[in-house]
């Protein structure tokens, strides 16, 4: 119950306070919260954008989550994932590819390695060289950024995208397509199973419990022989691996080109979906559409009410502020805390023991 109330409660809190800002601006609170469902989940359209946002969310808060089951703090999944999408993007212009469901696999592959490289260096340099790996993946991910952006505005530019720099399109056989005629493309389904199969190998497989081990008590782990070091590797391989996973559907589904479209963020959000979710990738599944529906009703709380279409990710600072100060409030005893007040009246006198006097003629010690 506090795995789901806690964080219930602070959504809820982010909405008053998201609400208590827009006031300020002279809107409506109530028009606000209502076009933020009706925006996200008010109609198929709007079911349409979120769900496409909802696949890369789930994606990159794996690569938070799965890190953080082996007792890790990474926060670099926008790096991996901008990398995953340059990997996709240069695969498919460097080697010839069969233009079917096999080139596909490869471009998302080749994102998948480049994402799981980039985040295994992160946890490398914390076992190797004892440096922090959330400072270091936040760092890693800003290099990937430049290097990213360096590359795509240089070696891998299309010399016809004139103002928007960017790599050749993938060939149209490469593209993953919408699911039923529908705007919603098979990333999403490729990012439900993703969240399924961590969630079963964590649970069920030795290799996934001995990442639980290693990061509920490494103590422990190393007296019982575990590989601390390798498994912390692996972990972060794989959760960089999902991210980079993310880039590449997104240049193969949404944008057909690795472009500066590509950094939306969606790494940084990712690691509110993975709070939120404590960790937990099958949880991570409904809390990326949740999410997602806010980032898709932004454009509508733009046209409606003339709010900036960024003032969602106001609504996510809130949000991840509050989970984190509700986690403070996790260990608190909570039937103790409300049987005070279960007490109504003045309480029992307590009787006053007076010390007796000591007898006439003895020592007093």
């Amino acid at each position: 119950m506090r795995n789901i109330l806690l964080p219930t409660g602070a959504i809820l809190a982010a909405l008053l306070l998201f609400g208590l800002f827009v006031s300020f601006a002279g809107v409506n609170p109530v028009e606000v919260w209502v076009l933020l469902f009706k925006g996200a989940f008010g109609d198929w359209y709007s079911w349409q954008n979120t769900l496409q946002r909802a696949a890369p969310l789930m994606l990159t808060a794996l690569c938070v989550a799965i890190p953080a089951r082996a007792g890790l703090t990474v926060i670099g999944g926008e790096g991996a994932l901008v990398l995953g999408g340059l990997a996709c993007a240069a695969l498919a212009h460097a080697v010839p590819l069969p233009t079917n469901l096999l080139g596909t696999v490869l471009v998302c592959i080749a994102g998948a390695v480049a994402g799981g490289l980039w985040i295994a260096l992160a946890g490398w340099l914390r076992q190797y060289r004892g440096i922090n790996e959330t400072i270091s993946s936040l760092l890693l991910a800003y290099v990937a950024i430049g290097l990213f952006k360096h590359i795509v505005e240089g070696p891998l530019r299309d010399p016809a995208s004139l103002n928007k720099p960017s790599t050749p399109a993938l060939d149209e056989g490469l593209l993953i397509g919408g699911m039923a005629g529908s705007d919603v493309h098979w990333g999403l389904v490729i990012g439900v199973v993703v969240c399924l199969v961590a969630g079963l190998w964590l649970r069920l497989t030795p290799s996934g419990f001995a990442v639980s081990v290693v990061g509920g008590n490494p103590r422990a782990a190393q007296l019982v022989g575990l590989p601390a070091t390798r498994l912390i590797l692996v972990a972060c391989a794989l959760g960089g691996a999902a991210a980079g996973l993310a880039g590449a559907i997104e240049v193969a589904a949404v944008h057909t080109s690795a472009n500066a479209s590509l950094i939306a963020g969606y790494g940084y959000a990712g690691i509110l979906v993975s709070f939120i979710a404590r960790h937990h990738p099958v949880a991570v599944i409904p809390v990326a559409i949740l999410f997602g529906g806010f980032g898709a009703a932004g454009s509508l709380l733009q046209r409606r009410l003339g709010l900036p279409d960024a003032s969602v990710l106001l609504l996510q600072g809130i949000a991840f502020v509050l989970i984190l100060a509700s986690e403070a409030l996790r260990d608190r005893d909570w039937k103790a805390f409300f049987a005070r007040f279960g007490h109504f009246g003045p309480s029992e006198p307590v009787p006053i023991v007076m010390p007796s006097a000591p007898a006439q003629g003895g020592d007093v010690k």
